[in-house]
Protein backbone atom coordinates (compact mmCIF):
# COMPACT_ATOMS: atom_id res chain seq x y z
CA UNK A 1 0.00 0.00 0.00
CA UNK A 2 2.69 2.48 0.74
CA UNK A 3 4.83 1.92 -2.03
CA UNK A 4 1.28 2.66 -4.19
CA UNK A 5 0.92 5.57 -2.25
CA UNK A 6 4.62 6.44 -2.65
CA UNK A 7 4.51 5.99 -6.73
CA UNK A 8 1.66 8.30 -7.12
CA UNK A 9 2.99 11.16 -5.32
CA UNK A 10 6.32 10.69 -7.21
CA UNK A 11 4.12 10.52 -10.39
CA UNK A 12 1.79 13.83 -9.54
CA UNK A 13 5.20 15.66 -8.54
CA UNK A 14 6.97 14.52 -12.18
CA UNK A 15 3.72 15.99 -13.96
CA UNK A 16 3.60 19.20 -11.41
CA UNK A 17 7.34 19.88 -12.34
CA UNK A 18 6.58 18.91 -15.70
CA UNK A 19 3.37 21.52 -15.85
CA UNK A 20 5.61 24.21 -14.44
CA UNK A 21 8.65 24.03 -16.29
CA UNK A 22 6.48 23.92 -19.91
CA UNK A 23 4.75 27.24 -18.25
CA UNK A 24 1.28 25.68 -18.66
CA UNK A 25 0.60 26.42 -14.33
CA UNK A 26 0.54 29.85 -16.72
CA UNK A 27 -2.92 30.89 -17.89
CA UNK A 28 -1.41 33.91 -19.80
CA UNK A 29 0.65 30.93 -21.88
CA UNK A 30 -2.23 29.10 -22.32
CA UNK A 31 -4.97 31.82 -23.50
CA UNK A 32 -1.98 33.11 -25.95
CA UNK A 33 -1.60 29.53 -27.18
CA UNK A 34 -5.72 29.36 -27.69
CA UNK A 35 -5.97 33.02 -29.35
CA UNK A 36 -4.51 32.02 -33.11
CA UNK A 37 -5.57 35.08 -34.67
CA UNK A 38 -3.97 37.45 -31.73
CA UNK A 39 -0.80 37.14 -30.07
CA UNK A 40 -0.52 33.26 -30.81
CA UNK A 41 2.26 31.83 -28.82
CA UNK A 42 2.51 28.61 -30.59
CA UNK A 43 5.58 26.88 -28.17
CA UNK A 44 3.12 24.91 -26.30
CA UNK A 45 3.04 22.61 -29.61
CA UNK A 46 6.40 21.25 -28.33
CA UNK A 47 4.28 19.96 -24.89
CA UNK A 48 1.65 18.40 -27.08
CA UNK A 49 4.17 16.76 -29.21
CA UNK A 50 5.59 15.72 -26.24
CA UNK A 51 3.23 13.90 -24.58
CA UNK A 52 2.18 12.34 -28.04
CA UNK A 53 5.73 10.98 -28.50
CA UNK A 54 6.00 9.16 -25.08
CA UNK A 55 2.35 8.02 -25.40
CA UNK A 56 2.91 6.21 -28.91
CA UNK A 57 5.81 4.80 -27.42
CA UNK A 58 4.59 3.50 -24.11
CA UNK A 59 1.30 2.76 -24.91
CA UNK A 60 1.49 -0.83 -26.55
CA UNK A 61 4.21 -1.36 -24.08
CA UNK A 62 2.37 -0.70 -21.20
CA UNK A 63 -1.04 -2.25 -21.86
CA UNK A 64 1.81 -6.02 -23.08
CA UNK A 65 2.20 -6.17 -19.62
CA UNK A 66 -1.08 -7.84 -18.87
CA UNK A 67 -2.05 -5.60 -16.04
CA UNK A 68 -0.92 -2.23 -13.84
CA UNK A 69 1.61 -2.55 -11.25
CA UNK A 70 -0.47 -1.93 -8.72
CA UNK A 71 -3.84 -2.46 -9.81
CA UNK A 72 -5.42 -6.04 -11.16
CA UNK A 73 -6.83 -4.26 -14.39
CA UNK A 74 -6.57 -1.38 -16.49
CA UNK A 75 -9.10 0.87 -15.57
CA UNK A 76 -10.87 1.49 -19.00
CA UNK A 77 -14.10 3.55 -19.93
CA UNK A 78 -16.66 0.97 -20.59
CA UNK A 79 -18.97 3.71 -22.64
CA UNK A 80 -17.27 4.47 -26.26
CA UNK A 81 -20.59 6.02 -27.98
CA UNK A 82 -20.11 9.79 -28.13
CA UNK A 83 -23.35 11.39 -26.63
CA UNK A 84 -24.82 14.57 -25.82
CA UNK A 85 -23.32 14.27 -22.22
CA UNK A 86 -19.98 13.94 -23.67
CA UNK A 87 -20.22 17.11 -25.88
CA UNK A 88 -21.75 19.37 -23.16
CA UNK A 89 -19.26 18.18 -20.80
CA UNK A 90 -16.18 18.75 -23.36
CA UNK A 91 -17.55 22.10 -24.32
CA UNK A 92 -17.93 23.14 -20.87
CA UNK A 93 -14.14 22.51 -19.76
CA UNK A 94 -13.17 23.88 -23.35
CA UNK A 95 -14.85 27.00 -23.32
CA UNK A 96 -13.87 27.08 -19.42
CA UNK A 97 -10.22 26.92 -20.08
CA UNK A 98 -10.31 29.39 -23.36
CA UNK A 99 -12.08 31.60 -20.81
CA UNK A 100 -9.32 31.34 -17.35
CA UNK A 101 -6.09 29.83 -19.01
CA UNK A 102 -6.83 26.75 -16.42
CA UNK A 103 -6.89 23.34 -16.68
CA UNK A 104 -7.67 21.05 -14.11
CA UNK A 105 -4.01 19.45 -13.83
CA UNK A 106 -1.72 22.66 -14.15
CA UNK A 107 -4.00 24.70 -11.84
CA UNK A 108 -3.62 22.12 -8.63
CA UNK A 109 -0.02 22.29 -9.42
CA UNK A 110 -0.48 26.34 -9.11
CA UNK A 111 -1.36 26.26 -5.89
CA UNK A 112 1.85 26.03 -4.84
CA UNK A 113 2.28 29.34 -6.02
CA UNK A 114 -0.09 30.39 -2.90
CA UNK A 115 -1.41 33.51 -5.87
CA UNK A 116 -5.44 33.95 -5.27
CA UNK A 117 -6.87 32.80 -8.52
CA UNK A 118 -5.93 29.35 -8.19
CA UNK A 119 -7.85 28.68 -5.21
CA UNK A 120 -10.56 30.34 -6.77
CA UNK A 121 -10.40 28.20 -9.91
CA UNK A 122 -9.97 24.81 -7.51
CA UNK A 123 -13.04 26.01 -5.25
CA UNK A 124 -15.56 26.75 -8.34
CA UNK A 125 -14.05 23.14 -9.80
CA UNK A 126 -15.05 21.82 -6.39
CA UNK A 127 -18.66 23.23 -6.63
CA UNK A 128 -19.01 22.47 -10.21
CA UNK A 129 -18.44 18.73 -9.35
CA UNK A 130 -21.09 18.86 -6.15
CA UNK A 131 -23.33 20.71 -8.44
CA UNK A 132 -23.29 17.71 -11.04
CA UNK A 133 -23.36 15.11 -8.34
CA UNK A 134 -26.47 16.56 -6.51
CA UNK A 135 -28.36 16.93 -10.10
CA UNK A 136 -27.42 13.65 -11.47
CA UNK A 137 -28.80 12.16 -8.76
CA UNK A 138 -32.30 13.80 -8.76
Amino acid sequence: MMSKILSALFAGSVFGVGLSLSAMVDPNKIINFLDITGHWDPSLLFVLGGAVMVTLVLYRFIFAQGKPVFDNDFQLPSVLKIDAKLLMGSSLFGIGWGLIGYCPGPVVASLGFGLEEPFIVVGSLLAGMLLHKVLVRA
